[in-house]
């Protein structure tokens, strides 16, 4: 996977959340994504960030225009210092939750986008790394 362009944006708080879905949303129409897939992108990156300040205590989703091949796509990588994930399986699943939401976040992020990835250590924080393709 080839990286086109790049920038990182913090998320320390709900006005940065605001931030990063208005960049994925702007990013997503340069790209010419259809409506329906930039809703797709702006919704998981909400989620994303909102987890990353809830749960990881801040952090920063860095966005990326990304070349595999003929595909064109759009990245989107949070990363947070917080307490990690102690099983990303079961935070995975539809209704899991460790705060007061409906616990759809990780998993409805996952079904937003083409390719979905967790890395996550205890005590250390979480990366989380979404992409849809063109």
């Amino acid at each position: 996977m080839t990286v086109l362009k790049r920038e990182v944006v913090p998320i320390n708080s709900s006005n940065d959340v605001v931030v990063a879905r208005q960049k994925v949303r702007q990013w997503a129409v340069e790209l010419r994504f259809s409506l329906v897939d930039q809703t797709k992108l702006v919704t998981a990156a909400s989620e994303l960030a909102r987890n990353a300040l809830d749960h990881g205590k801040g952090g920063t989703m860095s966005v990326e225009v990304v070349m595999n091949g003929a595909r064109t796509g759009l990245c989107m990588i949070f990363e947070d210092h917080g307490p990690g994930i102690r099983d990303v399986d079961e935070a995975l699943k539809d209704g899991f939750t460790t705060g007061s939401g409906m616990g759809l976040g990780l998993g409805g992020s996952k079904r937003l986008v083409n390719d979905f990835r967790i890395e996550s250590e205890v005590g250390k924080g979480t990366r989380v790394t979404a992409v849809r393709w063109k």
